[in-house]
């Protein structure tokens, strides 16, 4: 009787971790935004070149689309806001998997995808990185 309740019990938080994981992870962005706490970590090249990656502003997107304000997380980051929903449906996915206790492999993704997102990525870095006069 006991060893079955401590399979229960531990089915329970199996399935409950990734979820709390990911729920600390909004509260801290919700409680501390990254624009007035310095305890985020900085993009090294950002810090050493002074030119922005595609993921930087990453972490200020998602703090305002918790917020509420997609039009600010589409100036700060629109290239990961864009991706987001791939990754949720991925993250998804992964979880059920996970709690059915299935195999997780990594996804088979085709070269043209991969090749297409690079691409985007490369396009999306030069083109936030002009100068606003080019742009006008």
């Amino acid at each position: 009787m006991i060893a079955v309740a401590r399979g229960r019990f531990t089915e329970i938080l199996r399935a409950v971790a990734p979820l709390v994981v990911v729920a600390i992870g909004c509260g801290v962005l919700l409680s501390f935004p990254p624009a007035q706490n310095s305890f985020y970590l900085r993009c090294p090249i950002y810090e050493f070149l002074h030119l922005q990656c595609p993921g930087c502003g990453t972490t200020r997107a998602l703090a305002a689309l918790l917020h509420g304000h997609f039009s600010e997380a589409m100036h700060l980051n629109g290239f990961a806001v864009i991706l987001l929903p791939i990754a949720m449906i991925g993250g998804v996915r992964w979880y059920r998997r996970f709690v059915r206790r299935e195999v997780n492999h990594w996804p088979q993704v085709p070269r043209i995808a991969i090749y297409t997102a690079l691409a985007a990525a490369m396009i999306f870095t030069v083109v936030r990185n002009l100068p606003l006069g080019l742009l006008r």
